[in-house]
């Protein structure tokens, strides 16, 4: 197939640089928070109870008349001093122009104290600044949670969308774990509720429309998160984008999956042939930019023996193959000049890895024939993680995120063949191989 490109990057979150100690608090009464772990905060052992250490990125940005106020309430607190910390720090923020850092430590000094309204109102403050900041809705769930709310939960979730893709610092890592348990449970339980109520509204859903009902609630759920179609070169409007289509859009399918043990014999067949091509998936040349290719690039882990591969029948491996060749003139396969049909075994290596990715068009699909398959080989499209089984055949959107891993300890063996999307009439087929071949040739004195 041709090749693909690297999904989009992560939305924008707040960077998390290296972790300094903004201030230390000591109280018996913070340890009975029945949050055990929260934003930003770490504890340790201490003669008064557990120390509790607000811990957030390093920032260049407290005015010059707060650093003074400012370091010495963290002395105060230290000392156990919480009123006097928190007559500094509300000097400080009274002092100069709003700060997140201040109103953070502002509202760890309230939460020591046991004030969880005023620590939710400081916080609060801090997100009027930066409604992103990932330390602040952290500690904002964990205040929640410790004055009963009964959306704490949720917030949970809404912290952890924000947190960044880099390691968090040590001091972090357990409040994120905690959170990560209680929104997981949050979910489960919500889940289930929507079950519930699905299974009462419609009982006797058919195989599609209990899997879209499922996804759907999947979905609201957050358990599950919604993939589009994001071709890298050929978008057509207003084409379905399922990530696995249902079967019974494709009346050959259940012929090709009939014709299985054929297909295997061919794969075998030219497996063995001494003059047969066999060549890596991913074949960048120097100097382009690869990302998440870098590893696979040229690599034997992932290997192919083309059929057809951009429309060019490949004689030294199709001679061998005359049973599949023939199976393929009889499904509807693409036929535009420098892209497509496609056809071949795709060989993948134990422990290989095939990076999330997208493919050029959503005008055709993928079609998946398993051949030799192993335990814990798996397959995902967008959020629907399937394991390949011999003989069972699926289309996919290859333009919807993919990826793939065979974490056996054996090869594993896909016949693979892409085919025109079915919602492309012949007028419109017509059409996008005209668009399709004119861009191609471009280069070629066509412009």
């Amino acid at each position: 197939m041709p090749t693909t490109s690297a999904p989009p990057g992560p939305a924008t979150a707040t960077p998390i640089r290296r972790c300094t100690t903004l201030l230390v608090v000591t109280s018996s009464q913070a340890s009975r928070s029945t949050s055990k772990r929260h934003a930003g905060i770490r504890r340790g052992g201490g003669p008064k109870g557990r120390r509790l250490f607000l811990c957030l990125p390093r920032r260049q940005n407290l005015q010059e008349s707060a650093q003074p106020l400012a370091a010495q309430a963290d002395r105060a607190a230290a000392a156990g001093d919480f009123p006097q910390a928190r007559r500094l720090l509300q000097s400080a923020i009274s002092g100069e122009k709003a700060n997140v850092d201040l109103w953070l430590k502002l509202a760890a000094i309230c939460r020591a104290q046991g004030d969880i309204p005023a620590a939710l109102a400081a916080v609060a403050e801090a997100l009027k600044l930066e409604p992103l900041h990932f330390v602040a809705l952290l500690l904002n769930a964990s205040l929640l949670e410790r004055h009963g709310a009964p959306d704490a939960d949720e917030h949970f979730g809404r912290a952890l969308a924000q947190m960044p893709d880099e390691p968090l610092p040590p001091q972090m890592a357990a409040m994120v774990r905690h959170a990560q348990e209680r929104y997981r449970a949050f979910q489960a339980q919500t889940d289930a509720h929507l079950s519930a109520a699905i299974g009462n509204a419609v009982p006797q859903a058919s195989e599609g429309d209990a899997r879209r009902l499922n996804r759907f609630r999947t979905n609201v759920a957050r358990i599950t998160s919604t993939y589009h179609s994001e071709p890298t070169d050929y978008h057509y409007p207003g084409l379905a984008e399922f990530e696995f289509f249902d079967r019974d859009r494709f009346d050959w399918l259940e012929r090709l999956e009939a014709a299985t043990e054929g297909i295997a014999e061919d794969f075998a067949r030219v497996a063995a042939a001494e003059r047969r091509e066999l060549v890596p998936y991913v074949q960048y040349p120097e100097g382009v930019p690869l990302r998440q290719w870098e590893a696979l690039n040229h690599s034997r882990d992932w290997l192919a023996i083309h059929l057809v591969r951009n429309g060019e029948i490949v004689e030294a491996n199709a001679r061998h193959c005359g049973f599949t060749m023939d199976l393929l003139r009889t499904l509807p396969q693409p036929a535009i000049d420098q892209v497509s049909p496609n056809a071949m075994f795709s060989l993948l290596a134990p422990g290989a890895h095939i990076p999330p990715h997208h493919g050029i068009t959503n005008t055709r699909l993928v079609c998946h024939l398993p051949l030799i398959v192993p335990e814990n080989c798996w397959f995902r499209v967008g959020a629907d993680r399937r394991l390949w089984r011999r003989g069972e055949a699926w289309l996919f959107d290859d333009t919807i995120e993919h990826e793939a891993a065979n974490e056996s300890d054996a090869l594993r063996v896909v016949f693979i063949c892409d085919i025109w999307h079915p919602d492309l009439n012949a007028q419109e087929r017509a059409g996008v191989r005209a668009v399709i071949e004119a861009h191609e040739n471009r280069g070629n004195g066509a412009l």
